[in-house]
């Protein structure tokens, strides 16, 4: 980002020499990217958790791939229905501005809860903040499982499971949305 922003800088005309081709970048280090088995959400779906609106957003994640940030924000008018072809949500990435259509399954639609009015949030209340975190670890503890998960991971479990069961990478990258500056504050803090 700093190349970026000397490069920038030249092209306005800030600085006089383009100081960004005298630096060398720095390689991003590997990320290890925890997911959970089929085997561990059956045991988070059995597992208490003190809250019943975490839960269920967490289980949608890994049913659909979406954000938590975008998941905050759905609201019912984006669900949609269509005969012969089940349940779709309509709604904009947070993250790019882009409008998406996604199927979600009988067992996603299960999670969303009695419907309300259209400008109604789905997990109305749901919100990032200490107390969540706190509530999801207890409740990732409960189940037995002794992975560092956060929020974010089940967006991860969602496509890796995608991808062990046969969905082609384009299909799942679609789905899942563009990758990349997913830890952005400015566009999702919401992991």
């Amino acid at each position: 980002m700093f190349k970026a922003t000397l490069n920038q800088a030249h092209k306005d005309g800030c600085l006089q020499v383009d100081l960004s081709r005298r630096l060398t970048s720095i390689k991003s280090a590997e990320t290890h990217r925890n997911f959970l088995t089929i085997e561990e959400l059956n045991s988070l779906v059995k597992a208490p958790c003190k809250d019943s609106l975490l839960k269920r957003a967490a289980l949608f994640s890994a049913l659909t791939g979406l954000r938590h940030c975008d998941i905050i924000k759905l609201v019912w008018a984006e669900l949609e229905y269509i005969d012969g072809n089940g349940y779709f949500i309509k709604f904009t990435q947070q993250k790019t501005g882009n409008i998406e259509t996604m199927p979600i399954s009988e067992q996603a639609f299960g999670l969303l809860g009695e419907r309300k009015e259209p400008t109604d949030k789905i997990f109305q209340g749901l919100a990032y903040s200490a107390y969540y975190n706190k509530q999801l670890y207890q409740w990732i503890g409960a189940a037995g499982i002794t992975k560092d998960i956060t929020f974010h991971c089940f967006r991860h479990t969602f496509a890796t499971l995608q991808l062990s069961n046969g969905t082609d990478i384009y299909t799942v990258s679609k789905n899942a949305g563009p990758p990349g500056s997913e830890t952005n504050a400015d566009l999702c803090k919401n992991h």
